[in-house]
């Protein structure tokens, strides 16, 4: 209790914290320029001379390690822009990188930051169909993959996307369509002045799934730096000289917010690892390279849990002072578990692709209540709405009501924070639908006890969360009913005690098609081919599915059948408190 002591309460953080206050400790664009999330989290520390720190440090899978520094980080982003400014890229132009945790996934990102254009990355276990999906809504203007990833997907998409005007890669050209970053960046100089940049200009685009329809591409503005930075250091407890793992995919909002930016900006050290899940390998990692704070997922740690405690015993984690994870509701075991065998406790927290940066949190030297996902950041207003019978903040008169303590309801947010999305990129009915009654509405069911702490219930649509991805079910059934075998499709989150949700489709069969397990495993095949991250794990035959009126497959039926619950009735789901 001895380090609880010496932090400030949570009431201390809020009256002594405003927005305004969180721009100053940023430096902005020398000359008063403006404000760019890159000069933020790199060159400000080279000018303040800590060119020779180490930025970053890529660990393969084989051990190997590649580390720059930030004096080469900046040059190397200066090359980056250049590149963009030889291939005409302008100030808005989406630039799209298909990379793994690699050196110039980093350097792509800040590179499109200084050059002005707008970052968006793609995860790269997604199937061709996402993808395709994602650069098409994008507009994207030039694609940034491996060879390899060039190859297996991208290649082929090629003809379908009118905007599109370059692809480089990593390394050799498979093909004359593709040319290389490398040899595009030894072409040009790594002299660069950041061109004067709004704080209200686009910086990052994100696609998150919705429950109907396509992926929606979130905008975010490079303001949105002074949110990541002030609540690193609040939720993750970030300081100068820190080394720091995230062990999310940099294709993910919190792959950049908090795996790039966030650290950046802090004068980190940022560790990445390209290889898979492997508990002595992450054991490993987080001995040889004296991790300092971990921000992870609640799939990882529910693993590590399966294989024990004694992998981690077996290595010297005593450099750890802060573990923290997001992406879906953090089980109160594992909370206990971590603080019985690592000595300290996860620190769970909330956000969205939407809010750009964590709302609300666990703190360092704040009681932690298992199961909760904290109190909101200082600068955030948060509550919790009265909902409707669809699950939805009731609002009437154009006005909402917030619900007294321990009433689930809609989590929702008073619009104002730095990070907050500007715009779904060509969407801007859908964009207005998410605010009413002068509140943001997350689509989140959660509740908030006598004291003020938060408590995750549930999604109020049909969202999936799969270890920490949201996966769209209209995104799945679109590609299973392309199956010459499928008329109809409805996909479900299928609860999961290591995952999270798996994808669950049941499928309806065309005349002349008979249900097989040889069917099934075709089916299998075919959604891990389209769709690959997103494809369903399991797939049941249903020649009568539940329809709304309008015609709607009913997904919470599907479910609650699935869990053998009261038709529709999902409430056993909620975590007591």
């Amino acid at each position: 209790m001895s380090h609880l002591s010496t932090r400030p309460t949570y009431d201390e953080l809020r009256r002594g914290f405003s927005w305004e206050q969180a721009r100053r400790e940023l430096s902005g664009l020398p000359g008063g320029r403006g404000l760019n999330i890159a000069h933020e989290a790199v060159d400000r520390h080279v000018l303040a001379g800590h060119g020779d720190q180490v930025a970053l440090r890529c660990v393969e899978e084989d051990g190997t390690v590649a580390s720059l520094s930030y004096d080469l980080l900046r040059r190397e982003t200066n090359r980056f822009a250049r590149v963009l400014d030889e291939l005409g890229i302008r100030r808005g132009d989406r630039v799209v990188t298909l990379l793994g945790r690699q050196p110039e996934q980093y350097v792509a990102a800040l590179g499109t930051l200084k050059a002005g254009a707008v970052f968006a990355p793609l995860f790269s276990s997604f199937g061709p169909e996402p993808i395709r999906q994602r650069l098409l809504l994008s507009g994207a203007r030039v694609l940034i993959t491996t060879p390899s990833l060039y190859r297996r997907k991208g290649a082929g998409l090629l003809g379908d996307l009118p905007d599109l005007a370059h692809v480089l890669v990593t390394g050799e050209p498979p093909d004359e369509r593709a040319g290389s970053l490398t040899a595009a960046m030894a072409l040009v100089t790594d002299d660069l002045e950041i061109a004067p940049t709004r704080p209200e200009e686009p910086a990052l685009l994100h696609f998150t799934s919705g429950t109907t329809g396509r992926p929606k591409g979130a905008v975010h503005v490079h303001e949105a730096v002074v949110a990541h930075h002030a609540t690193a250091r609040f939720a993750l407890d970030l300081q100068a000289g820190d080394v720091f793992w995230c062990t999310a995919d940099p294709g993910w909002v919190t792959g950049t917010s908090y795996g790039i930016v966030a650290p950046l900006t802090h004068r980190c050290t940022v560790v990445t690892y390209a290889g898979e899940f492997d508990p002595r390998a992450w054991y490993g990692l987080l001995e040889e390279q004296r991790v300092d704070v971990w921000y992870t997922a609640p799939t990882a740690l529910r693993m590590l849990v399966k294989y024990g405690a004694a992998p981690a015993r077996a290595h010297d984690l005593s450099s750890l002072r802060h573990i923290a994870s997001v992406g879906e509701a953090l089980n109160p075991e594992v909370v206990l578990w971590a603080r019985d065998t690592y000595g300290l406790p996860v620190h769970d927290n909330w956000w969205q692709t939407e809010t750009g940066a964590i709302m609300v949190s666990n703190y360092p030297g704040m009681e932690i209540r298992p199961g909760s996902m904290g109190r909101p950041v200082p600068g955030v207003e948060a509550a919790v709405l009265v909902r409707g019978e669809d699950g939805r903040a009731l609002v009437s008169d154009g006005r909402t009501t917030v619900a007294g303590p321990g009433v689930t309801g809609e989590l929702a947010l008073r619009p104002g924070w730095p990070s907050m999305f500007r715009g779904y990129l060509g969407e801007e009915e859908r964009y207005r639908s998410c605010f009413a009654g002068g509140w943001y509405l997350s689509g989140d069911l959660a509740r908030v006890d006598e004291d003020g702490w938060f408590w995750f219930v549930g999604r109020a649509d049909d969202v999936i969360k799969s270890a920490g991805h949201l996966i769209g079910p209209f995104e799945v059934e679109t590609v299973l009913m392309e199956h010459p075998a499928v008329v109809e499709a409805g996909v479900i989150g299928k609860p999961d005690p290591v995952a999270g949700e798996l994808v669950k489709a049941f499928v309806t069969l065309r005349p002349g098609f008979e249900p097989s397990e040889d069917l099934r495993l075709d089916l299998l095949a075919f959604g891990r081919h389209r769709l690959g991250g997103l494809a369903p794990k399991e797939i049941d035959f249903d020649q009568h599915l539940p329809h709304t009126s309008s015609g709607k497959v009913m997904r919470r039926l599907l479910k609650a059948r699935e869990l053998g619950l009261p038709e529709g009735d999902l409430s056993t789901l909620e975590r007591p408190s």
